[in-house]
């Protein structure tokens, strides 16, 4: 990744003093509060005039030397150690010499002689300076000192992450990336694509495979990419903590956005679903797995057709106790069986009465009360309520998969509407 480097000429001119006096000027606009006895002494002077030549001829050690021996004079005024921090940060800044102009800037920015506007500009040349000379130690610290004062900048925020990154403080990165994101989204507008990119490279290289999926969450949301959503689809399936329920929600997203291809999956997807009490569920799955050629055309069709044929029993075996089962249901203090019974309710066709059903599981306190908000919203998407499911499935939390699934369905479902 490419890192943009600030301008030198903006540590240099943040700190130059004017050409031939010595009144205290920063920059083009910066000027100091001047006092009646803002003079200085022949003693001060001369040394600080020598500093000035040879700071224009490059030789910073010549001119480092004389301002040390201005400093070193007995007696000077607030005036004349204001000058000489001045100088002092005009030629470490421009030698480069991080730790030395850090020192002066903090003379310089504590004094009142310094405007408000014009500490703010040397913060910020402090902090740019310490970045291009690859000091992210004092960086960071400059960096978020100066955001404390001035308030938020873009550009030094972007400094900053890539500090840290650079530092292999992934965690901090990130963190500070991620807030960025989230005052965007805030704000209701569209997060940058490099620093969601950027989010993801974080969390990749701190091997944190949630972290890192829900970045790609968000870069298929704002900016929908072939990519992007192969990313999602490995990452969600690499994660080991995901629950066996939300596997076969993964299924079914595989197959809908075409990433399921081997006719073995598709068994696998529609098994689940029986062994899950939803086999009108996995009826419909394998109709349209059967309908796209992903079935019955192989060396295995025998066996699909025998599994196609357990699922149309059981799937008319269910229909067949609907309305016993929902009673049942009702009756029962655990969740499950109302979520499953009302969910078979939508497949048949029942989808008022079924949803509510399983509102009434969702009321019972579900063991995994986000894997079961996202089964309902699933339950009003298979029952053609597009719009509520993409309600239902923003309310749906959780690590490990649930709200990422949600997003994808919400992303693949408005999508679809355009």
């Amino acid at each position: 990744m490419r890192f943009p480097r600030c301008s030198r000429a903006l540590l240099v001119a943040s700190s130059l003093l004017a050409a031939s006096s010595f009144v205290p000027v920063i920059g083009s606009s910066l000027v100091t509060i001047a006092h009646a006895e803002d003079q200085l002494s022949a003693k001060v002077g001369k040394p600080l005039q020598e500093a000035q030549t040879a700071l224009g001829a490059k030789n910073y050690a010549k001119a480092m030397s004389a301002v040390n021996a201005a400093d070193a004079i007995p007696g000077k005024t607030e005036y004349e150690k204001y000058t000489i921090a001045q100088m002092r940060a005009a030629v470490a800044a421009s030698s480069g010499d991080v730790a030395a102009a850090s020192k002066a800037y903090d003379v310089l920015i504590a004094s009142p002689r310094t405007p408000a506007a014009a500490k703010q500009q040397m913060l910020m040349a402090n902090a740019t300076m310490a970045y291009n000379a690859k000091d992210y130690a004092h960086a960071v610290p400059a960096i978020e000192r100066y955001l404390k004062i001035a308030g938020p900048n873009a550009q030094m925020q972007t400094l900053l992450v890539q500090s840290y990154y650079l530092q292999q403080d992934y965690k901090n990165a990130a963190r500070v990336q991620q807030d960025q994101i989230n005052d965007e989204i805030k704000a209701k507008r569209i997060p940058p694509e490099n620093q969601l990119q950027f989010l993801a490279t974080c969390y990749h290289q701190m091997k944190d495979a949630a972290n890192e999926t829900h970045a790609y969450v968000l870069l298929a949301k704002y900016y929908s990419k072939p990519d992007y959503w192969a990313m999602l689809i490995h990452n969600l399936a690499a994660d080991p903590q995901m629950p066996d329920a939300l596997q076969f929600n993964l299924e079914r997203l595989r197959m809908t956005t075409g990433v399921l291809k081997d006719p073995s999956d598709y068994m696998d997807m529609v098994e689940r679903a029986v062994q899950a009490g939803l086999p009108q569920l996995g009826l419909n799955l394998i109709n349209q797995a059967y309908a796209s050629g992903a079935l019955g055309k192989d060396q295995g069709a025998a066996r699909e057709a025998r599994l196609k044929a357990m699922v149309v029993k059981r799937a008319a075996d269910t229909k067949a106790t609907l309305a016993a089962d929902a009673e049942a249901a009702r009756k029962m203090p655990n969740a499950a069986p109302s979520l499953t019974a009302g969910y078979n309710l939508v497949l048949n066709g029942q989808v008022d009465e079924g949803l509510a059903l399983m509102r009434e599981g969702l009321a019972k306190k579900p063991i995994a009360p986000e894997g079961a908000k996202l089964q309902y919203a699933m339950a009003q998407m298979d029952g053609g309520r597009k719009a509520e499911a993409v309600k239902s499935f923003a309310d749906v939390h959780g690590d490990h998969g649930s709200q990422d699934l949600a997003q994808l369905w919400t992303l693949l479902l408005t999508k679809s509407s355009k």
